[in-house]
């Protein structure tokens, strides 16, 4: 029995230890992060363009790229599940779980959210409206951009942040401390964030459900640092 349980321990501990090692899946995960991190900048950017309504371009543009942000942020998700780590029986970990699946349903808010933004300007192109504050659609897409992609998205940092912690001996980690220290900080403003839904949708209004500062820049600060955990599993992948 013994001699039983330490080959399942040791296969255990291999599996962890060829996952964590799976350089091709280190390198995509990591460039994958980097790339979404890169393209949230200047999607960020067109929000604050034009001070009034923004022409019509503008916000298919910015909603297209949205939609390839959210792409490649799904690829390094699938691939960042393959790196976080396993127990001594092989499987992922419940955390680990939660923090892939909290990834992906963010990915699908998101994506909802931006079906309504860009339904605006298809549904009414010569109205010079603002989908972010103007149309039916404005009031349906704040919550989902807002407090909804706020509480997910700080389920998976934090969860990250405590998956990759775990179960640490048998292989190298997967981030550096420093990234983990950031996604448990970025997890905790979008935590800060999730009750801006008390505050109306004055867009001009940091703390607004749709303002600048609770939904445009807790944003942006999001999707970088996932730019910084793509670098800093890129930079931490083992040197074989």
């Amino acid at each position: 029995m013994t001699r039983s349980s330490n080959t399942r321990n040791l296969s255990g501990s291999s599996r962890h230890t060829a996952d964590a090692t799976d350089l091709p899946t280190i390198m995509f995960t990591g460039r994958a992060g980097m790339a979404v991190g890169a393209l949230s900048v200047p999607m960020v950017a067109l929000y604050f363009v034009y001070s009034g309504p923004p022409p019509e371009w503008n916000v298919l543009t910015r909603s297209l790229l949205t939609l390839v942000t959210m792409a490649v942020l799904a690829a390094f998700g699938v691939a960042l599940a393959r790196l976080l780590p396993r127990d001594d029986t092989g499987r992922r970990t419940l955390v680990g779980q939660l923090t892939v699946v909290s990834l992906l349903t963010y990915v699908a808010v998101i994506l909802f959210a931006t079906s309504l933004e860009a339904g605006t300007p298809l549904a009414f192109p010569d109205r010079g409206m603002d989908p972010t504050t103007d149309g039916p659609l404005a009031a349906a897409m704040a919550l989902a951009h807002g407090p909804i992609a706020h509480l997910w998205i700080a389920m998976f940092f934090l969860g990250f942040a405590r998956a990759t912690r775990q179960f640490t001996t048998a292989a190298p980690p997967v981030v550096p401390r420093w990234a983990l220290r950031g996604a448990a900080v970025v997890g905790v403003v979008n935590l800060w964030a999730v009750p801006s839904l008390y505050f109306g949708m004055d867009a001009t209004h940091f703390y607004a459900v749709n303002g600048w500062g609770a939904d445009a820049l807790v944003g942006l600060i999001t999707l970088v640092w996932v730019g910084f955990l793509g670098l800093g599993i890129h930079r931490a992948r083992p040197l074989t």
